[in-house]
């Protein structure tokens, strides 16, 4: 297996599912860094070993996961081209954020995006693509030179149609730089979507000496999660892949249901809190949720979302449940600041589909609206958090009144910012999680 996206959730979700596969040992993960080689350097230091760390209300639990068998620099794509090239690959699996497929808000591919024309450059001279998609693009077509067969790309982000995005971008890529590699991969390459889900806080310091005290060992790069942990697939699997429905893995037909309980409930309230809580003064998931006001609008959110999903087969109301316990386990500093990052990718797949489906059954979707606002609230109170459209969120700030409002809307859904009716409602929105009285 290949694994572009090194970083804490590969490590502590597809990593240690292909662990616990009863053939794990016929499996091996390369996995690649994105922006930065740090993780690549530690991991390497240490022969690709790393603990788990479970961390539940009433203590840790500590395993050491071996699947990943080399860590390697994103930047090495020498490296990647050759291991795709090889026959023995049959999986690649992506965590590379909403933000890494390059889409535009309807999940095609923005061929127009400033990365797309610096890659494509490189792709036709002698220079290195830097995003990770066109890095994928480039071992891809080592593959098809090497005629080492069909292979499986695993989209492992949060994104509805997951699988679909990443087809489109792969597909938008090759496209752009050679035709006949594009068509190659409709034919030999299958596009597996999925919905992941595993509460993974950012490392700290005081881990790694909770490691060494309860293990014995100094670790470099544990990685922190909770014990829940779910994985949902949908696609083929053409070259062969783990037994990952050892580890709990479920594989079905139709993932779209799934991916929007996710999607909706999971990733949506994360970010409610993220932006409402922030406003409030807190810091981490649970210390929001502990906020009456931050709590019912997570809840009211939820009525929403679940108008919309399937009544049967998902046990919502069990999910619910689940998550309020998850999230309110106060051993998981789950920081505020990290779920705000990327926030216009992010609320086009979180917020906005609950807005748009409320308002096209003849309801207002306040409460999805509400999680807009929050977020305008937010971005008018801390710096931006790191998103592919910073520089666009500064410029918005920049304004007044509606004319704000509507531009940073505009980043989010262009056809949000035109409907008028929108824009007053989450205009009218602005500034009520602020002035919620404070908790106790």
């Amino acid at each position: 297996m290949v694994h572009l996206g090194l970083g804490a959730f590969h490590r502590s979700h597809q990593a240690w599912y292909t662990q616990q596969a009863g053939d794990a040992a016929q499996w091996g993960i390369a996995a690649f860094t994105g922006r930065r080689p740090d993780a690549a350097l530690a991991l390497a230091a240490q022969d690709g070993l790393f603990t788990v760390v479970e961390r539940a209300d009433a203590g840790d639990s500590f395993s050491v996961v071996g699947s990943i068998v080399e860590a390697v620099d994103g930047a090495d794509v020498d490296r990647l081209a050759a291991l795709l090239a090889a026959r023995a690959t049959a999986v690649v699996t992506l965590t590379i954020t909403e933000a890494g497929y390059l889409a535009t808000a309807d999940g095609g591919f923005d061929a127009a995006a400033p990365e797309v024309a610096a890659d494509l450059a490189a792709l036709r001279g002698t220079g290195r693509p830097v995003t990770p998609l066109g890095r994928l693009v480039l071992g891809l077509a080592a593959r098809r030179a090497a005629a080492a067969g069909p292979l499986a790309v695993v989209c492992c982000d949060n994104l509805s149609h997951n699988g679909t995005v990443a087809r489109n971008a792969v597909l938008g890529m090759a496209g752009a730089w050679e035709p006949a590699l594009a068509e190659w991969i409709r034919d030999a390459v299958s596009f597996v979507s999925t919905s992941v889900d595993r509460i993974t806080p950012r490392t700290t310091a005081a881990d790694l000496e909770a490691v060494a005290s309860a293990c014995g060992y100094r670790d470099s790069s544990p990685v922190v999660a909770e014990p829940f942990s779910s994985w949902v697939l949908s696609g083929e699997f053409p070259a062969g892949r783990p037994r990952w429905e050892d580890a709990g893995a479920l594989f079905v037909e139709d993932i779209e249901p799934y991916e929007n309980r996710k999607l909706w409930l999971l990733n949506g309230a994360h970010s409610l809190l993220a932006y409402a809580g922030q406003v409030r003064g807190h810091a981490t998931v649970a210390q929001a949720l502990a906020d009456p006001a931050c709590r019912h609008a997570v809840e009211a959110f939820w009525d929403e979302a679940e108008a919309n999903l399937p009544a049967e087969g998902l046990d919502v109301p069990a999910y619910r449940a689940a998550l309020l316990a998850r999230f309110g386990n106060a051993r998981i500093a789950h920081h505020l600041a990290q779920i705000a990052m990327d926030g216009t990718t992010k609320l086009r797949m979180r917020a906005v589909p609950v807005l748009r489906a409320e308002r096209a059954a003849g309801r207002t979707g306040a409460a999805a609206a509400l999680m807009i606002a929050a977020w305008l609230d937010c971005t008018a109170q801390l710096p931006p958090a790191q998103d592919p459209l910073a520089a666009g969120v500064e410029a918005a700030n920049a304004l007044a009144g509606t004319e704000r409002l509507r531009a940073l809307l505009e980043l989010v859904d262009a056809d949000l910012a035109a409907d008028a009716a929108v824009v007053e409602l989450i205009g009218g929105l602005t500034g009520r999680v602020a002035a919620s009285p404070a908790p106790g």
